[in-house]
């Protein structure tokens, strides 16, 4: 089978919203994937996302559990592993 007729029956892709709250202005705000960035450490203290608030445009850092870690890289955040010196 080919890729043109296993999605033949597909209209268009929808685009993945992640929602967010950012903590210098409060404000709760719909990001693309194209707006996170995703940092995956050794340890659960290195391992965090962030965006810039498109409300007030401070950056913003927040943990990123296994969950969270989940859903990014399944809605197409663009992911950096972090290399711990060694």
């Amino acid at each position: 089978m080919s890729a043109a007729v296993a999605f033949a029956g597909m209209k268009r892709v929808v685009d993945v919203v992640f929602r967010a709250g950012c903590p210098d202005c409060r404000a709760n705000v719909e990001l693309g994937a194209s707006a996170l960035r995703l940092a995956i450490g050794a340890t659960s203290k290195t391992t965090f996302y962030s965006f810039t608030c498109p409300e007030c445009g401070v950056a913003v850092r927040k943990p990123a559990g296994e969950r969270i870690v989940e859903l990014l890289t399944g809605g197409g955040v663009r992911t950096l592993r972090l290399h711990s010196p060694g």
